[in-house]
């Protein structure tokens, strides 16, 4: 089977940070996570954007939880994109939530095989970037295997470097895996993370946001090429100016790369990051 524009759709969840996919892609579609706030659920990106859900932090006694959208929620999309004959459907790793899961248990119930399941190993703007890359092959016609050696080819050469306010968001949501090591640290420390097999994993300890900026340039500087097929990506908790600056230093230090995706953290994603969160996530594909 050849894949193309006509007969391929994508579906993601919410945790791409990319609401608006289906304004872009007509065959693309978003099935929400929810954010559960004061004894009420919401459904990120639909019945509460991020703009709403940080000011709500703001003033909000307890934190909110989040839990994984329903396979009944994943079978309504698959559903809706009947006339295709494959559906991708890419999700936020599976060590990080059980949406891959429900993905996974709503294809099983469609029965018909079109759909295949992807756990990308990542979140936010790094999931819609390989979305993204997949929809570019399927744009000039691609294979199943193809997509395949995509999706291998990602989960080993792509980076991902990110700091946070406080660790304790992550904590709380019991997301923070073996950056548990950092925890309890003075302030001002500010930890560099990255996510590794879907785990979030200290990389190194730092005082200041400047610090944690020059160990974001030194990264980049060490681990990519200033070349046309490096593609970033840019995530935000509530801190557009922190994202303005990585971008000025990727176009500072690698003039040639792509900036695909500035995004900000939607309501689930920073319900366990917390405001403030920045970071960005590089991978070079010159299709």
């Amino acid at each position: 089977m050849t894949l193309t524009a006509a007969n391929t759709a994508i579906v993601l969840d919410s945790t791409a940070d990319f609401p608006d996919a289906a304004e872009w892609f007509p065959s693309w579609r978003v099935v929400p996570l929810y954010v559960n706030f004061d004894g009420r659920s919401y459904r990120d990106g639909v019945d509460m954007t991020a703009d709403e859900f940080y000011e709500r932090l703001r003033s909000s006694t307890a934190l909110p939880t989040t839990s994984q959208p329903t396979p009944a929620d994943f079978l309504a999309a698959y559903e809706e994109l009947e006339g295709y004959e494959r559906i991708f459907s890419i999700h936020i790793a599976s060590q990080l939530s059980g949406t891959f899961e429900s993905a996974g248990t709503a294809a099983a119930e469609l029965g018909d095989g079109r759909v295949r399941t992807i756990d990308s190993g990542v979140a936010s703007a790094a999931i819609a970037m390989l979305a993204l890359a997949i929809q570019r092959r399927i744009d000039r016609g691609a294979s199943d295997e193809e997509v395949d050696a995509l999706v291998e080819r990602f989960r080993r050469e792509h980076g991902l470097l990110f700091t946070v306010e406080t660790l304790e968001f992550l904590a709380r949501g019991g997301r923070i895996g073996r950056a548990r090591a950092f925890a309890g640290e003075l302030m001002h420390v500010k930890p560099i993370l990255t996510i590794v097999d879907g785990e979030v994993v200290p990389v190194k300890r730092v005082r200041g946001n400047r610090k944690a900026f020059q160990e974001f340039v030194d990264t980049l500087e060490s681990r990519t090429r200033d070349e046309p097929g490096l593609r970033i990506g840019i995530a935000h908790a509530a801190a557009p100016e922190r994202a303005e600056e990585v971008a000025k230093l990727v176009r500072h230090r690698r003039p040639q790369a792509e900036i695909e995706a500035v995004v900000g953290l939607g309501a689930v994603l920073g319900a366990h990051a917390g405001p403030g969160t920045v970071g960005f996530f590089w991978f070079s594909d010159p299709e």
